[in-house]
């Protein structure tokens, strides 16, 4: 059908954060199509109704499908599952749940399709009490043979944090679909067990079975998460020898594993051989560049993307702003500013808004900073106020850190880093009592210390190392050797950017340390 193909035109993304899209030009089409199915007297076919909302849901108009939904007249368990799905495409979670509970009202029967479509949005929202309620109904009706169904299942039970579940539906399956290898391997990487994603997806050829794309895309990262280059590079020829390597989110994946396993060139020379590239793929090479301070390349890629017609959004503007953040480059940042506003008309949030006030305080306009934040339309957050805050440490404003105290203690937040910066702040000009006093603050509000991990490969073994682990005394030992090997060697470290916990610690108060 028509409209299907206007479906399938538009190249969305969606990264690690949701986006509202904006409506691609090819809706235009699909809309033009529909009204000739109308003038036809086809209007009343629920097919035509279900083809143009499914259109404009996958062109991120769902709002429009909305609209078109409330106005069929007999709606059946397709135009319902049309509208859920597409209300979850667009990561409108809530809305797809209100429309689910909707449905039910109506007295429309639950099916398999309806389960696979609402189950994700359950597990987006953490909603394991009505999870678990579906999975019954799942039982009941007899769904659970369904592949789709079972990974939904396991999708639903690993973002709960409920693994035993996910791999005991895994195990049942009869039919071990190459869909539900994919969804315990994500599931098993989203909750820390990276061993255990790695040794599944070793065992996928044990069961005549081939990874797809989406294997690849789901290991991938897992690989940049521990910058295992090695586990990169090996699933890197497993892509080419099963042909894969040409689809464009394999490629995608690639080229931001190569990258932040600290590989540009091979980052790089993926991006150059890629035949076809989309949006993600400019993101991710301008990303990249960004976070290695090359300034120039990412403008060069900016551009190049330009000319290749693919319209920047959200994502690419906060790599831009990043990138000039990095480089220091405070008018090239004002003008993506406003050329995001003005020329792209996206709306700034709050990731931007903080990529401006970080790029100012670091090139030390620290007031012309503390204004736009005065000024913004967005509510302050801690993100936003981290940034002009690390910026007071490092140009010595300390009178406008303590202004951004009072704010970040009107927010009741729970990040420690942000009062062992204050307390570095203090402490940087002698005054251990207003240091003092923001420790006690920790204390008091028991701040939880997330323990610091990292991984280290050694042959074909990965292991892990974190700050709770039983060694930890003989870590802080050579710690405690470092430094005092620094004071014999007069090598003295500078409070203002050191951790607390090395300036002091629960026996000793600030005032004692020898600043040198």
């Amino acid at each position: 059908m028509t409209l299907h193909g206007c479906c399938h035109a538009p190249n969305r993304e969606h990264e690690q954060t949701p986006h509202t899209y904006e409506a691609d030009p090819t809706g235009m089409l699909g809309s033009g199509c529909y009204r000739c199915a109308i003038r036809f007297g086809f209007e009343s076919d629920l097919y035509v109704s279900s083809a143009p909302m499914d259109m404009y849901c996958k062109c991120g108009a769902s709002h429009l499908a909305y609209s078109l939904f409330c106005n069929t007249k007999n709606k059946d368990v397709v135009s319902w599952t049309t509208l859920i799905a597409g209300y979850s495409r667009n990561c409108q979670f809530h809305e797809s749940f209100q429309l689910y509970l909707m449905m039910k009202d109506a007295e429309i029967r639950t099916n398999a399709i309806v389960a696979a479509s609402v189950l994700p949005v359950l597990s987006e929202l953490k909603l394991l009490k009505h999870g678990k309620e579906m999975h019954s109904y799942i039982l009941k009706q007899g769904f659970q043979s369904d592949f789709v169904v079972g990974a939904a299942l396991i999708e639903m039970y690993a973002n709960c944090m409920l693994m035993t579940k996910a791999e005991h539906i895994f195990r049942i399956m009869s039919d071990r679909d190459i869909t539900l290898w994919n969804s315990i391997i994500v599931g098993y990487s989203s909750n820390g067990e990276v061993d255990t994603a790695f040794l599944i997806f070793r065992r996928i050829w044990d069961f005549d079975l081939r990874p797809n794309s989406i294997t690849q895309v789901s290991i991938l990262p897992i690989c940049t998460k521990i910058g295992s280059l090695g586990y990169g590079k090996e699933i890197h020829a497993d892509a080419i020898r099963t042909d894969l390597g040409t689809a464009v989110s394999v490629g995608n994946s690639l080229i931001d594993m190569y990258c932040k396993c600290g590989s540009l060139e091979l980052g790089v020379s993926i991006f150059d051989q890629m035949k076809e590239r989309n949006i993600v793929t400019y993101n991710t090479i301008i990303s990249a560049h960004g976070i290695y301070g090359l300034g120039e390349h990412v403008f060069q890629f900016f551009e190049q993307m330009k000319q290749a017609r693919i319209r920047p959004n959200e994502v690419t503007f906060i790599s831009l702003l990043t990138s000039c953040r990095h480089a220091g480059l405070v008018d090239r940042g004002w003008s993506l500013f406003h050329s995001m506003i003005y020329d792209y008309y996206i709306l700034p949030d709050k990731e931007h808004y903080s990529c401006v006030v970080d790029l100012l305080g670091r090139a030390g306009h620290l007031d012309d900073a503390y204004d736009l934040m005065k000024k913004l339309p967005v509510e302050l957050d801690t993100s936003i106020l981290g940034s002009l805050l690390g910026a007071c440490r490092v140009h010595n404003k300390f009178e406008m850190a303590k202004y951004l105290e009072k704010h970040i203690l009107q927010k009741d937040q729970k990040d420690l880093g942000h009062y062992v910066l204050l307390s570095n702040i203090y402490a940087s000009t002698g005054r251990w009592k207003d240091a003092m006093k923001v420790r006690t603050m920790i204390k008091e509000k028991q701040l939880p210390k997330i323990p610091g991990s990292s991984w280290i490969e050694v042959g074909s073994g990965i292991y892990m190392f974190h700050a709770t682990q039983p060694k930890l005394g003989k870590i802080q030992e050579i710690l405690e050797n470092l430094l005092l090997g620094m004071r014999n060697e007069g090598c003295m470290p500078d409070p203002r950017f050191s951790s607390d916990d090395l300036l002091c610690d629960d026996d000793n108060d600030l005032m004692s340390f020898d600043a040198g």
